[in-house]
């Protein structure tokens, strides 16, 4: 009887060792760049055809209200990764440049750091766009190893000086212009290796990358973020899958996307890494909609990149995590890119360093599906410059759209703003206007955005700053 009872604990203990449940869980990120709301099939798409990112959506949790902290890449990417708000770290004001002397300040705590203070293998692959100076890459933010883009695809070291004034249909027809029209650097760790980038591989080079870190290190803890250059324009894939017709080029570049997304979820599979492995794929903003066939789609919702409506800010993600996320499931409440650390610190039974604030809350309990307290009532909205315009109260959207000044009239007085209150349950494509009629409202809402951004403006961190 008593060799019975060891037996039984015997394989009690090796079934859960084998569900990851005794280790600590690994975390990959996947962040396409300008990717709609509308541009997977899990999402709604009917043209694009997306059958491996569908799959993590069937095996895992969708998110139907998942938004990014600015309508534009580089104060996306700095919320993602520290948790704030992008004004509270100093890198609110739009985007970065070849010639930019700022960056993610390294004395910001990032989910690299938090990950990596816990034993855990961390690697990013892609886009960084938090700064290209030294002091400023990866590997000063947390990061075991980089290989990547430091900028947007569309910039050209040194000075961003000499950009092809070609239309995209012309530069997608001529796949060979990612090397004889753009001087866009390749960097590994803090050197360039590649001057100028073949940007038709960089998405296949990434997933090679990520997934050679994660056969490396299946042993042990890892956290992959994988931020994609694609489908920022200009647009670029391998000679393999290449459809010459620029009106399919969007469809062409997300569909590569998908099956690089496919090689690496096979790979975490194959080496049996599934359940205790979660994944999470997402966008750092909405469709570049100017750029037509060359950008993507909001689905049903309103304008996209570069505007606080929901089409720029609400983005589609789909979380996996086997025997953990609950399999074929959505959530409609508001979880935001800013709540990334600290799910992962309570993923992970960890605690966030104390002599800081950050704006994210756990919202753990929304990705497992299970009992939990916390709410996010309240969202801000912050323009491409990073100005306060608007915040959400449970299903209420206020937005404050200062008019632009008249150039030739520059003693003109400012014109007064435009009001826009909505109310996203009943009309998500933010359509009915209802300012006027809840005038109350209106008010409640405009003091208390000025309140929380009061509150983060007086307690504001510095960017670095080249020669501070």
């Amino acid at each position: 009887m008593r060799h019975m009872s060891y037996a039984l604990l015997l394989v009690t203990i090796c079934s859960a060792i084998s569900r990851g449940e005794t280790t600590k869980p690994n975390f990959v990120i996947i962040f396409a760049d300008d990717q709609g709301y509308g541009d997977l099939g899990c999402f709604g798409s009917t043209k694009i055809k997306t059958p491996n990112i569908d799959r993590m959506a069937k095996e895992g949790r969708r998110f139907t209200n998942f938004m990014v902290a600015s309508p534009v890449c580089t104060p996306s990417r700095a919320a993602l990764l520290t948790g704030c708000y992008p004004k509270r770290i100093g890198m609110h004001q739009h985007v970065l440049f070849p010639a930019s002397t700022r960056g993610l300040n390294p004395t910001e705590h990032t989910i690299a750091d938090q990950l990596k203070s816990l034993g855990y293998a961390t690697a990013c692959f892609g886009k960084w766009h938090l700064g290209h100076h030294p002091e400023t890459l990866p590997q000063k933010n947390g990061f075991d190893t980089y290989l990547g883009i430091p900028y947007s695809n569309d910039m050209n070291h040194p000075d961003n000086k000499g950009k092809p004034r070609i239309p995209s249909d012309d530069l997608w027809r001529d796949q060979a212009s990612a090397v004889t029209k753009w001087n866009t650097p390749l960097m590994e760790n803090e050197k360039i290796v590649e001057l100028p980038v073949d940007q038709r591989t960089v998405t296949r080079r990434y997933t090679d990358r990520a997934i050679n870190f994660i056969e490396q290190h299946k042993e042990e803890p890892f956290f992959v973020y994988l931020p994609h250059s694609m489908p920022h324009i200009p647009l670029y894939v391998p000679d393999d899958v290449y459809d010459p017709d620029p009106a399919n080029a969007y469809t062409c570049v997300i569909e590569h996307v998908d099956a690089e997304v496919g090689r690496l979820m096979n790979t975490i599979r194959e080496l049996k890494l599934s359940d205790n492995t979660y994944v999470i794929y997402t966008s750092d903003n909405g469709p570049w909609l100017q750029f037509k066939n060359h950008g993507g789609s909001a689905g049903p919702l309103r304008e996209g990149k570069g505007t606080t409506f929901e089409g720029g800010q609400r983005v589609p993600c789909v979380m996996w995590g086997p025997g953990r996320i609950p399999a074929g499931t959505e959530c409609g409440d508001v979880v935001a890119t800013i709540d990334m650390l600290p799910t992962i610190a309570a993923l992970t039974h960890s605690e966030l360093p104390a002599d800081r604030k950050i704006d994210g809350m756990d919202m753990s309990h929304k990705i497992l599906n299970t009992d939990g307290d916390a709410n996010r009532d309240e969202y801000l909205y912050y323009t491409s410059q990073g100005q306060i315009e608007g915040i959400r109260h449970g299903k209420w959207k206020l937005l404050i759209k200062a008019k632009r000044r008249n150039r030739n009239k520059k003693k003109a007085p400012a014109a007064p703003p435009t009001i826009h209150l909505f109310d996203l349950v009943a009309d998500v494509g933010e359509k009915n206007n209802l300012a006027e009629e809840q005038a109350d409202i209106v008010g409640r809402l405009t003091t208390r955005m000025k309140q929380l951004d009061g509150e983060i403006t007086t307690n504001a961190r510095k960017a670095w700053f080249k020669n501070q």
